[in-house]
């Protein structure tokens, strides 16, 4: 079939044409930009917190309303902790001065020698008397786990104690000494100048996010002090269940937490799965909120190609009709209107791949998206194509099945 007939016929009514391919430009543009991002969120909110089997791990904040000194809360905590360990199903119980994913949690600046003026790192620290890489299942790549003496028992109120040992994040290692063979016995400070606190790292685990659980490497700088401190107003738990059994193993260890304690306590109970929902909840909510937006797009557009196409069709009958009485087949008015639209797709999908990639440009430069993978725009343009095929294809045929003797007949 000549491609110079349809283009001309396509210049003298450049309106409708001109119409479908800027909306197939436009649409293609935001698909494939929304879609990237679709997936960009999904992959965040599928990263590993570092934490084996997260979904049998919870914690656990109980809150006296009666406290006393220090010696009094340190009781408090042993008796707490036993009673913890007692409950059937606990395979393992730490305290922990935060969670990960839970949104809530500290940051500290830290420095690799105390005459800096700017801090290397923002990490988030982790305090704890106890195992979290056994709790957590956290895996050391290289030193040790805490030891028991390496454990200081603190009294926020009145110490200025501090632990002289810590365990690291990968991550953070590699901002702190990067190229550096071996983290362990590097000395780093908690802030700067001379009142800055010395730590030296014992061990390095694989992978530990952060309470915010950033989408940068800063999501990953983290560091685990071992420590018991009294002077808070809650003590806070964290523990692992036997597969499967965590609600029936969180319900006891509330009720054992509220039977064990002599004065009245406030317990609350949060798992890691409702942590993972809730940091995650509003970037869910982008990627469907962007899944509809690219629906109705292609909806949006197929229907515009479609009413274009059933207006040429009823412009054209009588065209159509002495094109049938000169011998023209079904399939070569079919081809015709096929062939057309391509034409009129083609252009949008060109126009529309150099908007994508302008429009990403902007989003990279402004939100700091990753660039755009040529294959978003192969799909995209695959998919318009095959969409402006198929919403042709209906009044295309209903054009080729007109009659030559109904079609020219005067009105």
């Amino acid at each position: 079939m000549e491609i110079r007939p349809i283009l001309s016929a396509l210049l003298r009514n450049k309106t409708g044409p001109v119409l479908v391919a800027v909306q197939v430009a436009l649409s293609l543009a935001i698909l494939a930009n929304a879609l990237h991002i679709v997936q960009a969120r999904q992959a965040v909110s599928a990263r590993e917190s570092g934490l084996a089997n997260e979904q049998d791990v919870f914690a656990l904040q109980i809150r006296p309303l009666q406290r006393g000194g220090h010696e009094e809360q340190l009781a408090f905590q042993a008796r707490q902790s036993a009673t913890l360990r007692a409950v059937p199903g606990v395979l393992s119980v730490a305290s922990s001065s935060q969670m990960p994913l839970s949104r809530s949690g500290n940051y500290t600046s830290l420095s690799v020698n105390r005459s800096q003026v700017n801090s290397t790192a923002q990490a988030s620290t982790y305090r704890t008397a106890d195992s979290l890489v056994k709790t957590w299942g956290l895996q050391v790549v290289e030193g040790r786990d805490f030891l028991p003496g390496d454990v200081l028992e603190i009294d926020t109120t009145t110490s200025q104690e501090f632990p002289k040992v810590g365990i690291i994040s990968r991550k953070l290692g590699e901002k702190m000494w990067p190229g550096s063979a071996s983290l362990v016995g590097k000395t780093f400070y908690f802030g700067t100048g001379e009142k800055a606190r010395e730590v030296r790292v014992v061990g390095v685990i694989e992978q530990l996010q952060t309470p915010g659980a950033q989408i940068d490497d800063l999501g990953e700088y983290t560091v685990i002090l071992p420590m018991r401190v009294t002077g808070n107003k809650t003590e806070n738990y964290t523990l692992r269940a036997e597969p499967g059994q965590l609600d029936r193993v969180a319900k006891e260890a509330e009720a054992a937490v509220r039977a064990a304690s002599p004065t009245p306590v406030i317990v609350r109970i949060k798992t890691m799965n409702e942590m993972r929902t809730a940091r995650y909840r509003a970037d869910k909510a982008l990627a469907w909120m962007l899944v509809t937006v690219s629906v109705l797009l292609l909806l949006i557009t197929a229907s515009g190609i479609v009413g274009m196409a059933s207006l040429w069709v009823t412009q054209r009958r009588k065209q159509i009709g002495v094109r049938r009485a000169l011998g023209a087949r079904r399939v070569d008015i079919l081809r015709y209107f096929v062939t057309e639209n391509v034409m009129i797709t083609s252009a949008g999908v060109a126009a529309g791949v150099l908007l994508a990639l302008g429009l990403n440009q902007l989003l990279v430069s402004q939100l700091e998206m990753a660039r755009l993978p040529a294959g978003y725009l192969v799909a995209g343009a695959g998919v318009f194509w095959a969409l402006g095929i198929a919403a042709v294809y209906g009044p295309a045929w209903r054009a080729a099945s007109i009659s030559p003797a109904t079609a020219t007949r005067s009105a």
